[in-house]
């Protein structure tokens, strides 16, 4: 993500209006926007591998799964990220328009210019979202997924995973072999 250092700082009203317009995605935090920059091949596989095999088992929950171009509204002040992977169980994002707000579970696919910002901020702000149950880490380098679950309080469980590992997200009922998140991502890099 890159900031732009043409524009001024905006509002939300502001920046809501003027996004829609854009060429490109922004995220906002704090009156700032930041441009949404392109993913790799492997972080975009692996992306489509979850929701892929995640929509077939939320659908008849009556929840819904987004990849990566819809908004999350952290709180009505600031800020909105563009998460990799989005689900909502909840009635009032069912039929939303212009972002989630309730979100139960978010993924992040890393990139090596993204990793910080997805354990460090973005982190920090999820654990804010009260309906928020799961949050988890995938590895775009290699196997690896990394998920914490919100536990009492506020404490949140570790659990990390690796080849032949099977990842379990308990919020919706979920498990699946790691390999599935990985199936058909090539991790050499050409050359």
């Amino acid at each position: 993500m890159i900031a732009n250092p043409q524009l001024q700082r905006m509002t939300i009203e502001e920046y809501l209006e003027w996004e829609v317009l854009q060429d490109c995605r922004y995220e906002y935090v704090n009156g700032k926007v930041f441009a949404m920059t392109g993913g790799t091949i492997p972080h975009n596989d692996i992306a489509l591998n979850i929701y892929r095999v995640l929509y077939p088992h939320l659908r008849p929950r009556g929840c819904r799964i987004n990849v990566a171009d819809v908004k999350l509204q952290v709180s009505p002040n600031s800020p909105y990220y563009y998460p990799d992977v989005i689900v909502s169980c909840d009635s009032l994002d069912l039929n939303a328009r212009k972002f989630i707000q309730y979100p139960k579970l978010i993924i992040e696919v890393l990139s090596p210019g993204t990793e910080a910002k997805d354990r460090g901020e973005k982190f920090a702000y999820y654990r804010t979202i009260s309906t928020l149950q799961d949050y988890i880490i995938i590895d775009s380098e290699k196997i690896g997924v990394e998920s914490y679950r919100r536990g009492e309080g506020r404490m949140w469980l570790y659990d990390p995973y690796t080849e032949g590992d099977i990842i379990t997200i308990e919020s919706i009922e979920f498990s699946c072999a790691i390999e599935l998140l990985y199936e058909n991502v090539n991790f050499e890099s050409e050359e």
